[in-house]
């Protein structure tokens, strides 16, 4: 169960609370530093390929790539994330992805390889969510979860926002292989401090984990319908929204950093906000329009209107990305304790595959159409399915009500 760090032996209520204990500390700092060596790498090779062969279509695979393979850690060695040893298992995805990223700073490496390196550490970085996950609902009480992934969220887009930043600058001056250099010493950073701060943890489930009890407990999540609702409003509108950032670089060359980092900049708003200031009654109640926030603003895209009002409509829609705080308290709340790094990692590994699908199919679109056509239509669609679905949502919510009152 999660434990009680802080000092007064009462849940943390403010981020500075949760930064006194050291285990989350190290959790924290080793996911800010992933964080910005995958989006400095990200905008390295995205930027590589388009140079290389100025297709839409995988610029915006390349930029995602990695997520395609998540789904596969999701449907086969999840379950290591609830493993006796997580500390360990930890450790060694890091490693993994150490060596991963090294690679791709091979100068002269050919396109097919960079797409398989994306490939393997999609992989093994979906297993490392899972582990990381696992470890914060064991390092935070339950009443602080939310808390901890909207400080971990906010970092995650103001890391965005320098890197990307960073990035556009670095590339003026250095090759895609000297930031992919860059990337690789970030990772490593964040390998040593997950080594020095994080504990093994003692109280874990002791079946095997492997490919059989991925698959049973998969089987389990899946035939909840309200853990299915709130899945399919994780992964599929943002997904979409993230195929529609994955044409920034076709849509406006010169502009996409600014596009990017805007996007980034929402985000951490939008987090800030609804995971600091709102109450869980009031992330709940507020989720859906957050969900339209998300997409809305894209279908200005239809007129191409001037950088400055496109970079307000993305500053603007990735505030929405904030409704993953309530789907994920939610979430939580129905997933028994003992497979809770699984069900997390599989929420996660599946919110990044639909990242890659988006990302595929906004930029098939575009391929056929232009990338501000694709935009307009993927963000329809995300609205769709957000509205179509809102009353399953609904209802997995008066589901949790009432297991909580029995």
């Amino acid at each position: 169960m999660p434990s009680d760090t802080s000092a007064s032996g009462k849940p943390p209520t403010t981020y500075r609370d949760l930064l006194r204990n050291r285990e989350f500390v190290g959790l924290y700092a080793s996911f800010t530093l992933t964080v910005a060596a995958s989006t400095m790498s990200g905008f390295a090779l995205g930027t590589l390929v388009n140079q290389q062969t100025k297709s839409p279509f995988l610029t915006a695979v390349s930029m995602y790539g990695a997520t395609f393979a998540t789904v596969l850690g999701a449907l086969t060695l999840m379950s290591v994330a609830d493993g006796s040893r997580p500390r360990r298992t930890l450790v060694a995805l890091q490693c993994v992805s150490l060596a991963g990223v090294a690679a791709q700073a091979v100068p002269g490496l050919p396109l097919a390889a960079r797409f398989g390196l994306l490939l393997v550490l999609g992989f093994f970085q979906s297993l490392g969510t899972g582990t990381r996950m696992g470890l914060l609902a064991e390092v935070v009480p339950t009443s602080a979860y939310a808390l901890a992934r909207s400080l971990m969220n906010i970092t995650s887009g103001g890391m965005a926002i320098l890197c990307y930043a960073i990035g556009a600058v670095l590339l003026r001056y250095l090759s895609p292989q000297e930031v992919f250099a860059v990337a690789t010493a970030l990772t490593g950073g964040g390998l040593i401090i997950v080594a020095v701060t994080v504990r093994e943890r003692s109280i874990r489930l002791t079946r095997r984990p492997g490919l059989r009890q991925t698959w049973t407990t998969n089987i389990e999540l899946f035939s909840h319908s309200g853990q299915r609702a709130l899945l399919l409003n994780l992964w599929v509108p943002n997904g979409l929204i993230v195929g529609c950032e994955a044409l920034f670089i076709s849509y406006a060359p010169h502009h996409a950093g600014v596009f990017l980092a805007a996007g980034s900049a929402g985000m951490l708003l939008g987090d800030l906000a609804v995971g600091r200031l709102f109450s869980a009654e009031q992330r709940r109640r507020y989720a859906f329009a957050l969900r339209l926030l998300l997409a809305g603003p894209y279908l200005l895209f239809a007129v191409h209107p001037p950088v400055l009002v496109a970079t307000a409509a993305v500053f603007i829609a990735s505030a929405g990305f904030a409704a993953t705080l309530p789907l994920q308290e939610q979430l939580l709340e129905l997933t028994p304790d003992p497979v809770r790094g699984q069900v997390q990692g599989v929420e996660s590994a599946g919110r990044m595959t639909w990242q890659s699908i988006g990302a595929a199919i906004a930029g098939g679109i575009a391929q056929q159409f232009t990338s501000g056509t694709a935009i307009t239509f993927v963000a329809a669609v995300s609205i769709a399915i957000t509205v179509f679905s809102r009353p399953f949502v609904v209802r997995a919510r008066a589901v949790r009500v009432q297991a909580a009152n029995a």
